[in-house]
């Protein structure tokens, strides 16, 4: 061989054989290290904050009473010494965790005097808003480092067109932080073929996630059981692990909750005691076994339903853990009589990697479903944030004008009544005033034999309720705040106390039982 290869040169000088450079995203650095690109990761921030940020201005309409009363009048009251306490916190079923992150807020703008209203009620949005598009991003760079740049770019593309993403991850909802908190732990959840995994990031955001919600523990359940089973150290796991971050969790949250409650309270307990025993969710509606199934998760998922199914029978097997705990949590909650969309969001995110390998497969229909989806989950997520049940927030807009100091002063004070269903609006986490006001309450049965509540009492009999109520015309409010579907019951005691309609918001194109299509104020003259 060394004879021969002098033979093939040419003259004195040898040519270089040039290889020809592969393209492929198989041989691709950049396509290997996703996570250490610093110009795509810089991109994807600032694409998923500004992305969050409109998502969050243009959502003005409300969901569930619980965004307002379980988070921000109960922040409203830690700062400001005002503000309605429900039933809940009374009976020691809520944590304060959630609550203390937007009273933190407010502290800080009454520090520096800057606690107008709607700094109260925009900067939880926004600070939620924030935490949904660092979840984003850790959702973009986990898919990306699963699988290839087009398949994650389809499992991103269908992440955010979800329009019930799109409705509630910016609300001041413990569900939406839950599902916030469960999209950053499966960026750490050890996946097969993850290359971001950590156990102790994981485990302590998934128990963050039941202090906040202990319902989070459903969802987490079957991924926690296939993590040990697939673990082969597992008493480390567990004395390393799980005991020292479950501990934490536990005394850290109990800590703050005895602080609050001025006494020693174990919100775990009281919360298994309460709906256990009392079954109270019950008293809040129930539905039929099998409602998830065919309606509640239809809805949520909205026109990825067909993609996902199909995602599921193509990635069945490379991500059976995932969708084991989307068919967990549907099959528990399907258990449980009280039903809501927003129990299974924490699921969506899961349903979302399914959805997106459906449509990366799709070829030559693809471009055709990726606009269905667009436009069905566009058209949704802007009906629901900008015009669905939007009355119950701009009547409270209306309100905060009473809050002027001079009218509140001058007689009469200003006295407003909320003749709706219970906790139908805001209270003074979106009028910041001290002004007086009362609902219609409705704390649960915990075992009074013949209980009715206030709210009950009164849509049995509207006009015997006003005038038991209101028996000396000195005694009457103000205002009155009621739905359009009330006017006609009240009528007469409207008339006989001079009470004029001085203002009419739109609040539904879907009235249903109590609930109005439009909401009236009317003033005392």
């Amino acid at each position: 061989m060394e004879n021969i290869r002098p033979r093939l040169k040419f003259g004195n000088k040898v040519e270089e054989v040039k290889l020809r450079k592969r393209h492929s995203q198989l041989y691709s650095k950049k396509d290997d290290s996703p996570l250490k690109d610093g110009v795509l990761r810089a991109r994807v921030v600032v694409f998923c904050v500004a992305f969050r940020l409109i998502n969050c201005f243009l959502v003005q309409t409300s969901f569930v009473p619980d965004e307002y009363w379980q988070s921000l009048e109960v922040s409203h009251r830690m700062v400001f010494n005002y503000g309605y306490m429900t039933w809940e916190w009374k009976a020691g079923i809520r944590g304060f965790f959630y609550p203390l992150l937007f009273a933190s807020i407010y502290k800080i703008l009454h520090f520096i005097n800057y606690d107008s209203v709607h700094l109260l009620i925009w900067l939880p949005r926004v600070f939620q808003a924030l935490l949904a598009a660092f979840a984003d991003v850790k959702f973009f760079f986990l898919i990306r480092t699963l699988e290839s740049r087009g398949v994650a770019t389809w499992m991103f593309f269908c992440h955010l067109c979800s329009w019930f993403s799109w409705f509630c991850c910016t609300r001041t909802l413990t569900n939406s932080m839950e599902t916030t908190i469960t999209c950053l732990a499966l960026f750490y959840y050890p996946l097969p073929g993850s290359k971001t995994h950590s156990s102790k990031k994981y485990l302590s955001l998934v128990a963050l996630a039941i202090v906040v919600r202990p319902t989070a523990v459903i969802v987490w359940f079957p991924l926690l059981m296939y993590h040990f089973w697939k673990e082969e150290n597992k008493l480390r796991l567990i004395t390393h692990k799980c005991i020292p971050i479950g501990a934490v969790a536990v005394v850290v949250s109990t800590l703050i909750d005895c602080i609050f409650y001025d006494k020693w309270t174990m919100v775990q307990f009281n919360f298994l005691k309460f709906n256990i025993i009392y079954s109270v969710a019950d008293f809040y509606g129930s539905h039929p076994w099998h409602w998830y199934f065919t309606q509640g998760f239809a809805v949520v998922i909205g026109p990825h339903l067909p993609l996902f199914l199909h995602g599921c029978t193509i990635a069945f097997k490379r991500y059976k853990i995932l969708l084991a705990a989307v068919v967990w949590t549907l099959v528990v909650y399907s258990l449980l009589p009280h039903k809501e969309f927003r129990f299974i969001y924490p699921v969506l995110p899961f349903c979302m990697i399914f959805s997106g390998i459906s449509l990366a497969n799709l070829k030559a229909w693809r471009r055709a479903a990726a606009f269905f989806l667009l436009v069905g989950n566009l058209a949704a997520a802007l009906y629901t944030g900008l015009i669905h049940q939007r009355g119950t927030l701009d009547v409270m807009t209306h309100l905060q004008t009473l809050c002027d100091v001079s009218n509140i002063s001058s007689p009469p004070q200003t006295d407003v009544l909320f003749l709706m269903p219970c906790h139908s609006t805001p209270f003074y986490s979106h009028v910041h005033c001290p002004m007086k006001m009362r609902f219609l309450e409705c704390p649960p049965d915990l075992g009074e034999e013949g209980y009715v509540d206030e709210a009950d009492r009164f849509y049995n009999d509207p006009l015997h309720w006003l005038r038991t109520s209101f028996p000396y015309k000195s005694s009457l409010p103000t205002h009155l705040v009621l739905f359009d579907v009330l006017e006609t019951e009240i009528s007469l005691f409207l008339q006989a106390n001079n009470y004029v309609r001085t203002a009419e918001m739109f609040h539904t194109h879907f009235p249903e039982g109590r609930v109005g299509g439009s909401i009236f104020i009317y003033e005392r003259h």
